[in-house]
């Protein structure tokens, strides 16, 4: 058996062009879907996702701002550039790109935008409707791995689903959408005991911690999903997963590379939060 690679870029693109349609839509009707974010340091991982960031909205009819700070910056003008993006009609999605400088108590800053704006669904309000199962904005990363089993056929209901990885970013959401969706699910994280065993019965098994190699082959049941969340960056520069993608391609039925699978869906899943927002604004 060899894998179906499931393609983030192709999916992407496609939803996007469907994106692009309802933004030129809007924009005719006087709302063109804008996305604020905001960047913290001088990190270079965080540098390209923004630019990755504002390239696919200026690819889709969106209107984007960056607003870029030096990490010493104090943290009450982040907080007051927020207030002010909070209260701009022409913003319907901030963004604030982690992680911050250590100083910064990352909650604070996520609560302070605003809820109809929090196109990354990390406020604690819109984790909370997600949990209830009425999420406002549902985080991008799970939201676009959902994505991927809508768009292959996998089916959830009554299936075996293990989430590697417990961030409230990835791992919570993902196994809570999971649940929503029918699936039973097994949360792993660094004090489980026998980590191959759960993987060995997931027909969904999702990798979402940053280490790399951590799932192998051995590892998978045979006809599995398998969606690599995992970024990890080489000795030669070059990016992988958790997942050893070689040995686990001859073992899963489908399976996302890295990069070019779950990457490209999470910026395609900020936009389709942000066009929401902006629907929902123009629609009140």
């Amino acid at each position: 058996m060899t894998a179906k690679i499931l393609d983030g870029k192709a999916l992407g693109q496609k939803l996007r062009a469907g994106f692009r349609q309802r933004a030129e839509a809007l924009a005719a009707q006087g709302t063109r879907p804008g996305l604020s974010v905001i960047l913290v340091g001088d990190d270079a991982a965080s540098r390209v996702y923004v630019r990755n960031k504002v390239n696919a909205c200026a690819q889709t009819c969106f209107h984007s701002e960056q607003h870029i700070y030096p990490a010493d910056v104090e943290v009450s003008a982040v907080l007051a550039k927020i207030a002010e993006l909070n209260a701009d009609p022409k913003i319907h999605g901030i963004l604030v790109q982690l992680p911050l400088p250590r100083r910064f108590d990352a909650g604070t800053v996520l609560e302070a935008i605003a809820p109809a704006k929090d196109v990354d669904g990390f406020r604690a309000e819109n984790v909370g409707a997600l949990i209830q199962g009425q999420p406002c904005f549902i985080p991008c990363t799970p939201y676009g791995v959902m994505k991927f089993f809508e768009d292959a056929g996998i089916p959830l209901k009554g299936q075996e689903a293990v989430v590697v990885g417990r961030s409230n970013i990835v791992g919570k959401p993902m196994a809570m959408l999971l649940m929503h969706a029918g699936a039973t699910v097994t949360v792993c994280h660094s004090q489980t005991r026998d980590l191959q065993a759960h993987c060995r019965r997931a027909d969904i098994l999702i990798a979402a911690v940053g280490k790399t190699g951590l799932i192998t082959g051995a590892m998978i049941k045979p006809g599995a999903a398998v969606i690599d969340v995992g970024i990890n960056r080489l000795a030669d520069g070059k990016l992988c997963g958790d997942v050893d993608f070689a040995s686990a391609r001859e073992v899963a039925a489908f399976i996302t590379p890295v990069p070019g699978g779950v990457g490209p869906m999470t910026i395609t899943m900020l936009l389709a939060n942000t066009l929401e927002s902006a629907e929902r604004a123009a629609s009140a």
